[in-house]
């Protein structure tokens, strides 16, 4: 069974942006981190560099006329961090609140803002590192994730890992648009 990483990812990220791995190589040979979380199911996987921090579930402050993948709102050392629920933003069931459940805190770019915000997961296995020559383009069909949220698939540990887009999983403007367009319903 794999323990959960919350402070160890702190310190993978801060090696990745020396531009080395953990075992003191050069990144650039041995592959690209990425942060893996499982969510119904699935494993997915993140740029580490986007990754900011994890967090423990707390019970997010709902904030009435959001779309329905955005839970609430988290406070986060003074910040308001909206919290997305993955599992719904694939359009799926919401996220069930287990003992692994936690939000993982990205840091995405809007324009030339950047932008905090959590996705809730339900529990995170680790850091990967994969190679360039390890990731397949996304499939045309046959994943229940909408393609366009897809940066490739690789496998790993004898399973395929579906590494995300999160400029795209998390585009503010379509998350905007898909609020006005829920409010007219």
């Amino acid at each position: 069974m794999q323990s959960e990483i919350v402070v160890p990812v702190a310190a993978r990220q801060e090696v990745a942006i020396a531009g080395k791995t953990p075992e003191g190589a050069d990144a650039g040979a041995a592959g690209q981190l990425y942060l893996a979380f499982r969510l119904a199911g699935e494993v997915y996987a993140v740029d580490i560099l986007r990754i900011r921090e994890i967090i423990e579930y707390s019970l997010p402050t709902s904030v009435p006329m959001m779309p329905e993948s955005v839970r609430g709102v988290i406070n986060l050392r003074g910040s308001v961090v909206p919290i997305i629920d993955l599992a719904v933003r694939f359009g799926r069931d919401a996220t069930g609140v287990g003992k692994r459940t936690c939000f993982v805190i990205i840091e995405v770019e809007y324009g030339r803002t950047k932008h905090i915000l959590g996705v809730m997961v339900d529990g995170v296995n680790g850091v990967m590192d994969i190679g360039a020559d390890r990731i397949e383009p996304p499939p045309s069909f046959g994943t229940d994730v909408d393609t366009r949220f897809i940066a490739g698939m690789a496998r790993a540990e004898g399973r395929f890992v579906i590494i995300l887009d999160v400029a795209r999983v998390l585009s503010i403007a379509e998350m905007a648009t898909i609020r006005s367009v829920s409010a007219g319903r």
